[in-house]
């Protein structure tokens, strides 16, 4: 009588299925990075990079593998190279500068290692068909093609895919004009200009087919955690209607989709508005949370006493004002967003949040 060991054969058979999966590496597995985490489960093989080593238990806790290893330091991040086709680019750039670094000593990291293999496979090629050419004349027989097509660094659909969380921020102040992703980049601080830099290294390195490129420009997220009503209480002021700027808007959730959504139907090179449906001023949206969650709406000052009581960092988004297109988002990605409107998510949010939090953009 065969005896299964059917425990073996389970465990195998898991393994199997775990090797099979799609490998995909988060670098800046943040609040976002984890939420395409929860998103992807059991769908997909997951990395993280993280320059934090006490984040590994909580990482594997949420069934990701980390890899520890430091935007700032190239000779830190070995581990991710070809480890991965498909990268989800959550990390912000450094805090100085014009030119995104982090961002160039990443594609130097994937693609080096890519760019090596595609020249093997190339002069391999080129041998076999030099060495096929010498035995067609050898037997008398003469190929009906000219020279074979090689092209170093092209390897088909095999490329590694980069999908990169950018920022309407690029855009600068627009006066409150409505924009799709055909107008012109026009940064007004080092944070935007940064961000215009790693768009740009990643469109260089798609065109020299190593890699494909999809670029989220991403507003202002908000979510249960990421809503300003640390801000409210302290009573912070808004802007006065008149002074007031327009600002857009995305749930954590949806941008996560979104995200995931584009690392398999985005288009190669492609620049998209990952943002919702809301048209709201600032001091309208801080209005609709202080009523949602019943809490005192923040006083309204001018710009001018604005540009006296607030700090740079507010200041550089109430300076800024637009309203996007997100044509390509629906068109495109086909995406239906759970939360179309902030009004919507404010429906459901009947509880106080836990983490009272102004750290994201509002």
């Amino acid at each position: 009588m065969r005896v299964v060991d059917r425990g073996y054969n389970a465990s195998t058979m898991k393994a199997t299925r775990n090797l099979r999966r799609p490998r995909v590496l988060i670098v800046g597995c943040g609040d976002v990075g984890m939420r395409c985490v929860r998103q992807l489960q059991g769908r997909a093989r997951l990395f993280a990079l993280t320059s934090h080593a006490e984040r590994r238990d909580e990482l594997r806790a949420a069934g990701v593998t980390p890899i520890v290893g430091d935007l700032d330091v190239r000779a830190s991040l070995s581990r991710i190279a070809r480890l991965a086709p498909t990268v989800l680019h959550l990390a912000p750039p450094q805090k100085s500068g014009d030119a995104d670094t982090r961002t160039r000593s990443l594609i130097a990291t994937l693609t080096a290692s890519r760019i090596r293999h595609a020249r093997h496979v190339a002069a391999g090629r080129l041998r076999r068909a030099q060495h096929g050419i010498r035995a067609r004349k050898t037997s008398g027989i003469v190929p009906d093609g000219g020279n074979p097509s090689l092209r170093a660094g092209h390897d088909g659909d095999k490329r590694l895919r980069v999908v990169y969380a950018s920022t309407t921020g690029v855009y600068g102040d627009c006066n409150g004009a409505w924009l799709d992703e055909t107008r012109p980049v026009a940064p007004a601080n080092e944070r935007a200009k940064r961000r215009v830099s790693a768009e740009r290294q990643l469109r260089r390195a798609a065109a020299r087919r190593v890699l494909t490129a999809s670029i989220a420009r991403i507003p202002g997220i908000y979510a249960s955690n990421r809503l300003p009503l640390a801000r409210l209480e302290k009573r912070t002021p808004a802007l006065i209607d008149e002074d007031d700027v327009y600002t857009n808007h995305i749930h954590a959730d949806d941008l996560a989709a979104i995200l995931l959504r584009m690392a398999t139907h985005g288009r190669p090179s492609r620049v998209l508005h990952a943002s919702d449906d809301t048209t709201l001023k600032m001091g309208e949206y801080f209005d609709r949370v202080a009523d949602a969650f019943g809490v005192e709406r923040a006083p309204r000052i001018s710009r001018d006493e604005a540009e006296q009581q607030l700090g740079e960092m507010m200041l550089s988004f109430m300076r800024e004002s637009r309203r996007l297109i997100n044509t390509r988002l629906k068109r495109e990605l086909q995406m239906q967003l759970r939360y179309p409107h902030v009004d919507d998510f404010l429906r459901t949010a009947t509880a106080r949040p836990e983490t009272l939090s102004g750290a994201g953009k509002p």
